[in-house]
């Protein structure tokens, strides 16, 4: 049963602020599973920053897009086909990393069924998924709270950043503050995400504002945000604080390598730890992580927020979106049949 699929590609990297005409929605067609393989029917589609950096021809920790090939990326869907020999039924409802397109042709050992009846499926390209996974390390093995601690969220009414506060007061802050942008995103983030402080990035005066917000200074911070805001929190750290850098949106559109924080020798006189990771690094925490999160969701203890667009068509959209800050939680395009 061989399919039209349309699928979005990188036609030219971008330099500096990414531009529609940088990327195309095409047609291709999608050839029958052969033996051990299965034929998927995306249904969600993960939006997530690090895609900028693999518009990038430099290595990384993930490899780069390919120029006129299909995006690649975090995606949930059902399997419609499958060839002989296959582990996984049709029918079955499936994650993998072959998203940004309407159909996938798999290995069958390149899926991971999921379990629907727990959370529904986009539940697992988000809060069951690495974004919950990336909160949670960050928060237990990277820069790890301790009782009593004041916690500092940047990007905080993102898809990591309102699951890491959540998580960071399951794990006993005595206060957790948070920053976004713009007054709405602020209101949220104490009404839903239960926050006891937040801040509005866009108001400026970055460190006087978390000077308001942690009189007694940081303890941890989770830095998703990068530029200012990781300058501004260096000023506010406590001895011996730990920050996670785990993203620097700030700048990644930037054309040229961007300033260091100008107050790093912050680091030295406090006994700061500064930690960058990646999550592919702590997968082994997965089975700890969803036992958890399953159990929280369950008792209506974690709050998880989504924005939703739909239609492939639609899915650059989402992404701009994504990177002005238009989404509240996890970015996800919400795929239809015709």
């Amino acid at each position: 049963m061989s399919v039209t699929s349309r699928e979005w590609q990188l036609i030219a990297r971008p330099v500096g602020e990414p531009k529609a005409s940088d990327f195309r929605l095409l047609q291709a067609e999608v050839a029958d599973p052969g033996p051990g393989q299965i034929l998927v029917r995306n249904t969600w589609l993960s939006v997530d920053p690090y895609m900028r950096g693999r518009m990038n021809d430099v290595p990384s920790y993930i490899p780069p897009f390919q120029l006129n090939e299909p995006m690649t990326g975090g995606a949930v869907g059902v399997v419609v086909a499958a060839g002989d020999g296959s582990a996984v039924p049709v029918g079955a409802t499936v994650a993998h990393f072959e998203g940004w397109r309407e159909y996938a042709l798999l290995d069958a050992s390149a899926v991971q069924q999921l379990d629907v009846s727990v959370a529904p499926p986009q539940a697992y390209l988000g809060v069951l998924g690495i974004t919950g996974l990336t909160a949670y390390v960050g928060l237990t093995e990277i820069a790890p709270v301790k009782e009593g601690d004041v916690v500092f969220v940047s990007g905080a009414a993102g898809a990591v950043g309102s699951i890491a506060g959540q998580i960071a007061k399951k794990l006993g802050a005595s206060k957790v503050v948070g920053s976004a942008g713009g007054p709405e995103k602020v209101r949220r983030l104490k009404d839903d995400f239960g926050y006891d402080a937040a801040i509005d990035y866009r108001e400026g005066e970055l460190r006087k504002q978390l000077k308001e917000a942690a009189p007694d200074g940081i303890d941890v911070y989770f830095d998703n945000v990068g530029g200012d805001t990781l300058d501004a929190a260096l000023t506010r750290m406590n001895l011996f604080g730990r920050i996670a850098l785990c993203g620097a949106i700030s700048v990644y559109n930037a054309e040229s390598t961007p300033a260091g924080p100008r107050h790093l020798t912050n680091a030295i006189g406090k006994s700061l730890t500064l930690r960058g990771f990646t999550i592919g690094h702590h997968m082994k925490a997965f089975p700890e992580y969803i036992g958890k999160a399953a159990g929280w969701l369950a008792d209506g203890s974690l709050h998880v927020d989504e924005t939703v667009v739909d239609g492939i068509d639609n899915g650059l959209n989402a992404w701009f979106g994504l990177m002005s800050g238009a989404n509240t939680g996890k970015m996800l395009v919400r795929l239809t049949e015709d």
